[in-house]
């Protein structure tokens, strides 16, 4: 029998745990503890993610996967006994508690402290990342619960503390500190430094965002999940799929509207016929880049001595009075309605002060006064998403009720994401020169109107073939090592085939011109076969900032060297 190499376990594992998804969501159920629950645990410790470090090792719990996906799911959700995927029409009018995590936008709400239901807006990218979270959440919380009991089935001195700890807080609590953390370390199997760092990491996050608990309740409640699972299978976590949902993924219920309300908006503000440059990025970048050097100047910000985005960092403050000031001069802001998470942003480069606008651009007036051309930023789409979103962006519009469809004038559309690089190191740029989905033959390439000589030499910037994945929780060092081999990838992320596939179908139903001008630039938030640099350790803070806005100026500046 044929030896499989690590890569091909790794992408059978992947399309196993997508295979099973998939089938529960039809099935409309499956318990993590029961036969579907242990081959999503068997297929994910197979291909052993990096950004699960040390998830195969049952010594030790994996705590920085640990910090990534409690920032990416609800609080509460480890003490959960039943847990709904579902669509969010039914809570329009509810009492229950609205939970968004801290760093994914999706929305879940609180029935009671056992039962939560999560919202499915962004299609089966977001399902695919809840499931792959909730799992190993249960992986680590399975060896959580080997340090509860001895080998005689007694609670261990370790788990008596924590308990105490847990439910009797008191006023010594900070003096205590150090001792009940140096305790959880055994629990753990973490050392003493590492536990403490957690600690700090949960503790600054609970101070700034309601969503998260403390610590010690997390991993209290983890074991308690499954005491409460072996002394009762009435008390084993269930997840649900409802019905409605299988119906509402794929027929880009959300995306529709999302469109619609955008298309109303440029029609209401008379932009129908004017030339219009979609950009997928941040909602702070370009918005920064065309206005806020007027504020620079009015707080006394030397632009000649530092960059815009020097600005940002030191002002973060300021983005009121930004927006203030945009607003009157051609900035408008379209709040979602249709729970695709997605915010927009229209701006009418006519009546943009070139005042405002970052120093290192220079600005055609006389063009865009005559062109009066419109830039629609939209916030970063999630996975399959995108392709929802543009598709559903670039098809006609029926306007004053005609029933004869419209298109758009639609001259550019630009992409910047952030993205996992296999050539270099965090904060470098990478310009794509194609998609290729990985795990299956689709490709799609492309000519990039961004290149190398539009940046500065102060970023290292990168060329090639981008791989979309399905997941940043499915990152396999084999497999990347082999994308990067065989396809020559520079790196990966999750949108961009979805977005050119969108792309690419406008062309050919004659929605938008062939010769569209096409820009993706993505920033390296990670390295991900690189020990220290995955997306579970510290993120990119300042770092990611400068590439940001290098990638923002590059874009803006191609706009407004050619909007006519």
């Amino acid at each position: 029998m044929q030896t499989l190499t690590e890569s091909q376990k790794a992408r059978v594992a992947i399309r196993s745990l997508n295979t099973i998804t998939d089938a529960l969501a039809l099935r409309g159920f499956y318990r993590p503890s029961g036969r579907f629950g242990k081959s999503l645990s068997e297929s994910l410790k197979i291909l052993n993610p990096e950004i699960y470090g040390s998830m195969n090792d049952s010594k030790v719990v994996e705590i920085k996967g640990l910090e990534y996906i409690i920032d990416r799911l609800p609080r509460g959700v480890e003490q959960c006994e039943t847990i709904i995927l579902t669509e969010e029409g039914q809570f329009k009018e509810t009492t229950f508690e609205k939970l968004e995590p801290l760093k994914r936008r999706r929305s879940a709400y609180k029935i009671n402290d056992k039962e939560m239901c999560f919202v499915i807006s962004r299609g089966l990218s977001e399902l695919y990342d809840i499931i792959t979270h909730i799992t190993f959440l249960y992986i680590e919380s399975k060896k959580v619960y080997t340090k509860m009991k001895d080998e005689h089935e007694n609670i261990t001195i370790e788990w008596g503390k924590l308990e105490k700890y847990v439910n009797y807080l008191t006023a010594e609590k900070k003096k205590n500190l150090d001792s009940a953390l140096w305790n959880l370390s055994l629990i753990l199997g973490r050392p003493f430094s590492e536990t403490k760092q957690t600690y700090n990491y949960f503790e600054i996050n609970r101070k700034n965002h309601k969503s998260c608990n403390c610590f010690f309740t997390t991993i209290y409640e983890m074991g308690k999940r499954i005491k409460n699972e072996k002394e009762s299978d009435k008390k084993d976590l269930v997840i649900y799929f409802s019905p409605s949902l299988i119906n509402i993924i794929g027929q880009q219920h959300f995306g529709k509207k999302w469109a619609e309300n955008i298309k109303s908006k440029i029609c209401q503000l008379g932009f129908e016929k004017r030339p219009i440059h979609i950009v997928s990025a941040n909602l702070h970048s370009v918005v920064n880049t065309l206005y806020a050097n007027k504020i620079c100047q009015s707080k006394g910000f030397n632009s000649k001595e530092k960059n815009i985005y020097d600005f940002y960092y030191e002002n973060q403050d300021e983005q009121k009075n930004i927006k203030e000031y945009a607003k009157k001069h051609g900035f408008y802001e379209i709040k979602d309605k249709s729970e695709t998470h997605i915010d927009t942003q229209l701006i009418d480069l006519s009546k943009i002060d070139s005042k405002g606008v970052c120093p290192e651009i220079k600005t055609n007036l006389s063009c865009i006064d005559k062109a009066k051309p419109i830039i629609l930023v939209m916030d970063y789409a999630f996975g399959a998403q995108a392709s929802e979103l543009m598709e559903n962006l670039l098809a006609p519009y029926f306007f004053n009720e005609n029933k004869i469809p419209k298109k758009f004038d639609i001259r550019s559309i630009s992409i910047m994401g952030k993205a996992g690089i296999l050539t270099g190191k965090k904060g470098d740029i990478m310009l794509a020169t194609a998609h290729v989905f990985e795990g299956t033959s689709d490709n799609y390439i492309f000519n990039n109107d961004l290149t190398d000589k539009d940046f500065t030499e102060l970023v290292d910037v990168y060329t090639g073939p981008l791989i979309t994945v399905l997941g940043t929780s499915l990152q396999n060092k084999y497999v990347l090592k082999r994308l990067k081999a065989s396809w020559k990838a520079i790196g990966l992320e999750m949108e961009g085939g979805h977005y050119q596939r969108a792309i690419s179908s406008a062309k050919i139903k004659g929605y938008i011109p062939d010769n569209i001008k096409i820009r993706y630039a993505y920033y390296a938030s990670d390295n991900p076969i690189k020990s220290g640099q995955t997306l579970a350790e510290a993120a990119l803070g300042k770092e990611g900032i400068k590439p940001t806005y290098f990638i923002t100026e590059a874009i803006i500046k191609k706009i407004l060297e050619d909007p006519c």
